[in-house]
């Protein structure tokens, strides 16, 4: 038996010791190759650098997967925007109020942990359903005073495990005014959702009563980006500019109205739905989204074979061309207004 062989034995042996995932298991599969790419990178020489970040990362998040996991199946929305608010600002009191309407319906809410627009995003929800996804930074080193303590508050290295977190974990993500890193975290949540890269979910900017921060931004959207080809015009659709709180909540909950989730199954797009859609409306569907329907058609029918989840819920099967989310988003929009059974 050569090295490499005895080696595999032994970290097999090894999972098996450490977890009851059973052979075929891809969950196993993928523990092992966790395993091997960590030793590769003992036997290639990188540097401490290097082998340093790749630790820390592969710890923040598996620390971060366990918190969230025990509150698996209720929605959550993240609140972004700036740690200088002060308390009397408009944009702090529209993100508390915000935050307090979401709170009514259930939603738990993920902030940056800091104080702000992220402490105003956990005055509704409260400690009980705060999420705090704290950045280590030597100008900001505590939490929020609601948070502060708490076995939600996660704290992070990198900023890339923590937008991941806040992303891979997020039913709606909502931006109030702040500088870069507000921006950042935005621009991130618009890329992955056009490109596919994370599940549609709703994107919602809010504003204090008078501040034009957001209007100003979609322009600059719209002149700029879109002005200039930069993107297309259903990008546009990936985002929604609230009004006030109430419209920010009513813009989420309106999403959510039919739509339940979805995933790609093999290479049809599967959209779980809370109620049945008329014959009607899947003629209407059909029609209005020919455009990113790849050949056949869109088609209603139970839970797939391969389905292990919400298995109780109706699906549209989306023959989708895997481009065009915007596109995608408009869809998800229209079964929002269809009649149901």
């Amino acid at each position: 038996m050569n090295s490499k062989v005895s080696i595999q034995n032994q970290i097999a042996e090894l999972v098996s010791l450490s977890c009851d995932h059973e052979e075929g298991d891809p969950r196993r599969v993928m523990i092992i190759q966790m395993i091997e790419a960590c030793l590769k990178m003992a036997k290639e020489g990188h540097d401490s650098g290097q082998i340093k970040l790749a630790t820390y990362a592969l710890k923040e998040m598996r620390y971060a997967y366990q918190v969230f996991n025990r509150y698996i199946g209720i929605r959550k929305v993240s609140i972004y925007g700036s740690a200088r608010t002060p308390e009397d600002n408009p944009d702090y009191k529209v993100a508390a109020e915000f935050g307090r309407l979401m709170a009514d319906e259930n939603w738990m809410a993920i902030t940056g942990a800091g104080d702000g627009i992220m402490k105003a995003g956990h005055e509704g929800p409260q400690r009980e359903a705060s999420f705090g996804l704290a950045i280590r930074l030597p100008f900001e080193t505590t939490a929020n005073a609601i948070i502060e303590g708490d076995s939600k508050l996660i704290n992070f290295r990198y900023f890339f495990t923590r937008k991941l977190m806040f992303m891979s974990h997020s039913d709606a993500v909502v931006g109030c005014p702040g500088g870069f890193g507000t921006q950042d975290e935005l621009f991130e949540a618009l890329t992955l959702v056009q490109t596919g890269k994370s599940n549609l979910i709703p994107i919602v900017m809010i504003s204090g009563e008078g501040n034009t921060y957001w209007t100003n931004w979609a322009r600059h959207i719209h002149e700029d980006l879109l002005g200039n080809g930069m993107i297309s015009e259903e990008d546009e659709s990936l985002f929604h500019i609230a009004s006030s709180a109430n419209d920010a909540v009513d813009h989420i909950m309106q999403f959510y109205k039919i739509y339940h989730s979805s995933r790609y199954v093999r290479s049809d797009y599967v959209i779980r739905t809370n109620a049945r859609l008329t014959d009607e409306s899947i003629v209407r569907l059909n029609d209005s989204f020919s455009d990113i329907i790849r050949d056949g058609s869109i088609q209603q029918s139970e839970a797939l074979p391969s389905e292990n989840d919400h298995l109780d819920l109706s699906r549209l099967i989306v023959p989708h061309t895997r481009r065009s989310y915007g596109r995608l988003r408009q869809l998800i929009d229209m079964v929002n207004t269809c009649d149901t059974v």
